[in-house]
């Protein structure tokens, strides 16, 4: 939302604002909350990573950990800043993560190993090349949903063919979290016209990225989770302080 104040990145150039003031708190940052909400992302998916590299998962999670945090690095800068480069940082990182998910949920029944990769990446790669050059609003939020809906019909194979309860509370609270976030997601943008006039905004974008951190979190775990049972590392879910899930994994002494 535009907001007169001073504004150290100058005239907004992206193609989507969100419903927050921008540069209320600081003239450096366009949309403070919608900026900040990125950090548990970052947190969550360092996280992941030191989970991943700590029992020697294989290196396509790792990979996935870190394109977490490169995509909520992406998200704070254009959050703020408001132009039209960073929303490209932002929304092509988004596109490359769902190519990676897909590539860690189909590549056990893929039959031939290096064709599969090397389609996904000329896609990332063409893509990345015509966003570049195109401003599209609609059309980039259809195929990005085309992407998730990819990912959906395996998701739910893994966990119909699950057994082990806390995993399959992972995948719930995978689910949860993603239609919570939706919730304000849509509520920001639907009726942003409402809410601008409320005293108190309750931030339902920058609610969005928080429970997207924990969707990523979760989803990333339960992954976790299923590819060790591929592998038969005999995995389960342990809890740190109690509290917070994680796969702990026993790899046979010959891996």
């Amino acid at each position: 939302m535009a907001f007169a104040t001073s504004s150290f990145w100058g005239p907004v150039t992206s193609t989507t604002e969100w419903c927050e003031q921008n540069y209320v708190h600081s003239s450096y940052i366009a949309e403070f909350y919608n900026t900040i909400s990125n950090i548990p992302s970052i947190v969550l998916a360092l996280v992941g990573l030191v989970i991943a590299l700590s029992q020697r998962f294989e290196k396509r999670f790792s990979i996935l950990h870190i394109s977490n945090m490169i995509l909520s690095i992406g998200s704070m800068l254009f959050h703020a800043t408001l132009q039209r480069l960073q929303q490209q940082g932002d929304e092509t990182p988004m596109v490359w993560e769902m190519l990676l998910y897909i590539y860690i949920l189909y590549s056990p029944d893929w039959h031939y190993k290096s064709t599969m990769p090397t389609f996904l990446f000329l896609y990332g790669a063409v893509f990345a090349v015509f966003h570049s050059q195109i401003r599209f609003d609609i059309g980039f939020k259809l195929h990005y949903i085309m992407l998730c809906l990819l990912c959906i019909p395996r998701m739910y194979k893994y966990y119909i063919l699950t057994q082990d309860k806390p995993a399959k509370r992972l995948a719930k609270l995978y689910v949860l979290t993603l239609f919570l976030g939706l919730l304000c997601w849509l509520g920001d943008r639907l009726f942003c016209n409402k809410i601008s006039h409320w005293y108190f905004n309750p931030q339902g974008h920058a609610l969005w990225h928080s429970f997207m951190a924990f969707n990523s979190y979760f989803a990333n775990q339960f992954l976790m989770f299923c590819r060790a049972q591929q592998r038969g590392w005999n995995p389960r879910i342990a809890h740190f302080l109690g509290f917070f899930p994680y796969v702990k994994i026993q790899k046979p002494k010959s891996q």
